[in-house]
C-alpha cells in the first residue's frame, strides 16, 4: 500500500478555487464514506481550511488517479481543473509534506499555531467517522508528537507576524495580566476583527467596538460579544480602556491630544497602550507625549514584523532538520513494520512444520516403535524441511549471480558472534540435505 497526500493550497489555487473543493463540516462523513469505499482507498483522513484542502489516503499503488476523479465528481469540478493546481507526495514525501503542515511551515504566516488544532480536528473527524487505519493513525501521532517537539524547541510560533498580533504582543509588554484589562477598537474592519479574536484568546476582560455606524459596530460587537457604541462616544469610553487600537479610513485624526489627556486625568494616570494601525493617522502623534501613554503606530509594529519574521526563519530552519529525523524515524518504524507480516508467516509456517512432525512422532510412538530412532527422525525430518526452501533459494540466487541476495542470506542464516569460525557464503552449489 502508498501513502499519498493530495490537495491544493493557496500557492497553488485562487481563493474562487479554493472555495469550491473545501468541504464544510456536513460534507465530512460524506465525503469521508464515499473516499473510504473506492476500492483503491484502505484509509483517508480530509483536512479544509480557509487555505487549503488536502487528502491523505493509504490506497493501491496507482489510485492517485481514481482518488482525483472522486474529489471532482463530489464538488461538480473537472480533472483538469483540479490537476492544474493539485499537488501531490507519496509514502515518505507524503509524511514529510504532513509534518511541515502540522508546524506552520507550509501556511502563508510561517509558523502560525492555528492549523495544528485544524490538523487535529480533522484526525478527530476521520477517527469519528471510520477512515482511519493503523498506518494513518500511526502517522498522525508521530506528526503530533513531532510538532510538539518543534514548538518546544524551536519557538517558531512565539513572535507575531501579523499587524494585528503584533499590537496584541506588544500591549502584553504592558499588561502582564489582561483579564482586568478593557479595550477600545475603533473600525470595525477586518483587521479590528482580527485584533478582538487574538485580544479574546488572550484573556481581555471587556471589548467595546467604535465605528462611524454604530450599526456595523454592533454587528462586530454581537460577533465577539463585546459592546458597540459611536464614534461621539468615544471620549466617555476612553477614560475606561486600558487599551486602543484603531484602525479606520477617516481622513483626519480621531483622538487628539486634549481628549486623551481629559481621559487619562479620568484614569488617576493609569497607564494606556494606543496602537494607531490606520494610514492616515487616526491618533494625533502629540499623544504620545502625554505622561501614562504608550502609543505606537504601524511603523513601529512593522520593525516588529520583521525582526519577528528574521527569528522564525532561523527557528524554521531548525523546524526542517527535526523533521526530517521524524520522516526517517517514521521510515524506519514502518519499514520494521513491514517485515512483521513476513516475519508471522515464517513462524507460522515453521510451526505448522513442527506440529505435523510432532503428530506422525506421536503415532509412531503409540505404534511401539523405537523412542529414540522415532526422535532422531523427528530431529531430521525438522532439519530438512526448514532447510529446504533456502537451500533451493541460494542455488537459484547462485545461478543467477545475484550475490546480494547471498549476502543477504549469509547475514541472516548465520550467526557470526556465535560461530566466528563460519566459512563466508559462496555462489558455489551447496549439498541439499533434503
Amino acid at each position: 500500500m502508498t501513502l499519498l497526500a493530495l490537495g491544493i493550497n493557496h500557492k497553488t489555487a485562487a481563493v474562487e478555487v479554493r472555495e469550491q473543493v473545501a468541504f464544510t463540516p456536513l460534507q465530512l462523513e460524506a465525503a469521508l464514506t464515499e473516499l473510504r469505499a473506492l476500492p483503491e482507498v484502505e484509509e483517508a483522513a480530509l483536512l479544509s481550511t480557509c487555505n487549503r484542502t488536502e487528502l491523505y489516503c493509504v490506497m493501491e499503488r496507482d489510485g492517485e488517479a481514481a482518488i482525483l476523479d472522486w474529489l471532482s465528481r463530489f464538488h461538480t469540478l473537472s480533472v483538469e481543473q483540479l490537476s492544474a493546481a493539485a499537488y501531490h507526495y507519496l509514502d515518505g514525501d507524503a509524511a514529510r509534506h504532513l509534518m511541515r503542515v502540522a508546524v506552520g511551515l507550509d501556511s502563508m504566516v510561517l509558523g502560525e499555531p492555528q492549523i495544528l488544532g485544524q490538523l487535529k480536528d480533522a484526525y478527530q473527524a476521520a477517527r469519528s467517522h471510520k477512515g482511519l487505519g493503523g498506518e494513518l493513525e500511526r502517522l498522525f501521532q508521530h506528526t503530533f508528537a513531532v510538532a510538539k517537539q518543534v514548538r518546544t524547541e524551536t519557538g517558531i510560533g512565539e513572535n507575531p507576524v501579523s499587524v494585528a498580533y503584533a499590537a496584541v504582543s506588544m500591549a502584553s509588554r504592558i499588561f502582564d495580566n489582561f483579564r482586568r484589562s478593557t479595550a477600545l477598537l475603533i473600525g470595525a474592519g477586518e483587521t479590528i476583527e482580527l485584533v478582538a479574536r487574538h485580544l479574546q484568546e488572550a484573556g481581555v476582560r471587556k471589548l467595546i467596538v467604535a465605528n462611524r455606524t454604530r450599526e456595523r459596530a454592533a454587528q462586530l460587537a454581537d460577533r465577539i460579544g463585546g459592546e458597540a457604541i459611536s464614534l461621539n462616544e468615544i471620549p466617555n469610553a476612553l477614560a475606561r480602556a486600558d487599551i486602543v487600537i484603531s484602525s479606520t479610513a477617516a481622513p483626519l485624526p480621531i483622538l487628539g491630544k486634549g481628549m486623551v489627556e481629559r481621559a487619562i486625568k479620568l484614569r488617576r494616570h493609569r497607564p494606556v497602550f494606543m496602537v494607531d494601525i490606520a494610514v492616515p493617522r487616526d491618533i494625533e502623534p502629540q499623544v504620545g507625549e502625554l505622561d501614562d501613554v504608550f502609543l505606537y503606530t504601524v511603523d513601529d509594529l512593522h520593525e516588529v514584523i520583521e525582526e519577528n519574521r528574521r527569528h522564525r526563519k532561523v527557528a524554521a530552519d531548525k523546524a526542517e532538520v527535526l523533521i526530517e529525523h521524524g520522516v526517517t524515524s517514521w521510515q524506519h518504524e514502518r519499514r520494521v513494520r513491514g517485515a512483521g507480516d513476513l516475519i508471522r508467516r515464517y513462524r507460522q509456517q515453521g510451526e505448522q512444520m513442527r506440529a505435523d512432525s510432532e503428530e506422525q512422532a506421536l503415532a509412531q510412538l503409540a505404534r511401539g516403535e523405537d523412542p529414540e530412532k522415532v526422535v532422531a527422525r523427528l530431529a531430521r525430518q525438522l532439519t530438512n524441511k526448514l532447510m529446504h526452501a533456502p537451500t533451493l533459494g541460494l542455488r537459484e540466487a547462485s545461478g543467477a549471480e545475484r550475490q546480494d541476495l547471498i549476502e543477504a542470506a549469509e547475514a541472516l542464516l548465520f550467526d557470526s558472534d556465535s560461530d566466528p569460525e563460519a566459512p563466508p557464503m559462496t555462489g558455489t552449489r551447496q549439498q541439499d540435505p533434503s
